[in-house]
């Protein structure tokens, strides 16, 4: 299946290849988890401050049991500081 994979500020080198956008589109094994997707494109774990799928926030506790489909997107970014 295929979804959309998007890595923002920092964790956008993480991206395979030189590209122009943060995104990619991705195919991944149906039942693939977010930290699954996380793992794959070796984004530390801690370094997945904000997730949103499908522009929805999903908790660190619900990362290894949110199931992603077909035409999906994953949104990640690092934490952020400053003031």
């Amino acid at each position: 299946m295929k979804l959309t994979f998007k890595l923002y500020a920092s964790l956008a080198e993480l991206l395979p290849g030189k590209l122009t956008e943060n995104a990619i589109d991705i195919e991944v094994d149906s039942g693939i988890s977010i930290f699954d997707v996380i793992d794959q494109f070796k984004v530390p774990r801690k370094s997945a401050h904000l997730v949103l799928l499908n522009g929805i926030y999903v908790a660190p506790d619900d990362r290894h049991k949110s199931v992603l489909n077909d035409g999906d997107t994953l949104a990640i970014w690092p934490p952020v500081a400053g003031g």
